[in-house]
């Protein structure tokens, strides 16, 4: 069965889409087939993947706002498994274009149900917002990820996001659950990383992932060559760490023990 997991912060700059094509491409390299949706009119999880946005044919813009099916808008990556609907600039438009679309925030989940490819993990890199295209992948989602990073202002803006789950709940998505959180960015050569980590810890208490992400120069530099960073350094620290947290995923996945 698929899980859909949006990943969602509506601060900017917290490894949202990092976190996106690193958890994504680990998880397809240990098996799982597995779809990441740009939904952030940046495109950039598109391109951190390597894919050239100019040549598209088709968008996520145009299975939510012209209704082309999935199924012909995916395309693969060149990581086995993991294959991508990918994001152009136009998408910035829909946010005001879904305005009038009757059940808008559930064009996503709609399409998605409507795709006959099989899954087993789908991760919806939202924009760093709470307007109406994070709306519809909190809508469409299982669970919510919720990148933090690991400096000052980090629990700012939190209680907004989790007030929006709440709604997304009460209104929309009575099954939406928090998937977990994961520190990013985390220095260890600093108090102050400790300090977030313990302050996330007494807010999100047992849904605070174990596995934390570290700050990386080779994270940060992966991207600009299109590839996920297991590819791009494999024994790297911040490698390890999204290889942790894949498993650490999947091992929550597993049914527990009388």
């Amino acid at each position: 069965m698929t899980k859909i997991i949006a990943i969602a912060n509506q601060k900017g700059g917290v490894g949202k889409t990092t976190t996106a094509i690193n958890l994504s491409a680990c998880l397809a390299e240990r098996g799982r087939r597995v779809l990441l949706i740009d939904l952030d009119p940046q495109g950039n999880s598109t391109s951190g993947l390597g894919v050239n946005k100019e040549s598209l044919t088709h968008s996520v813009y145009d299975v939510i706002i012209n209704r082309t099916p999935v199924d012909e808008t995916v395309i693969p990556t060149s990581i086995p498994l993991l294959y991508l609907l990918p994001a152009q600039i136009g998408l910035a438009g829909a946010e005001v274009e879904l305005v009038s679309i009757m059940a808008r925030e559930r064009v996503l989940k709609n399409a998605l149900a409507a795709t006959t490819t099989e899954f087993d993990y789908v991760f919806v890199d939202c924009p760093p917002s709470l307007g109406l295209l994070t709306l519809n992948a909190l809508t469409a989602a299982d669970t919510l990820l919720v990148p933090i990073q690991c400096e000052y202002y980090a629990l700012e803006g939190l209680s907004q996001l989790m007030n929006t789950v709440k709604l997304v709940r009460t209104n929309l998505n009575p099954e939406l659950e928090v998937e977990g959180v994961v520190l990013t960015m985390f220095d260890a050569r600093t108090n102050l990383s400790a300090q977030v980590v313990a302050e996330v810890k007494k807010f999100f208490r047992n849904k605070v992932y174990d596995t934390v992400i570290p700050r990386s120069i080779r994270l940060g530099e992966a991207p600009s060559f299109g590839m996920p960073i297991s590819v791009y350094d494999p024994k790297s620290s911040g490698a390890v760490a999204y290889g942790k947290l894949a498993e650490e995923l999947l091992k929550n996945e597993e049914p527990k023990g009388e």
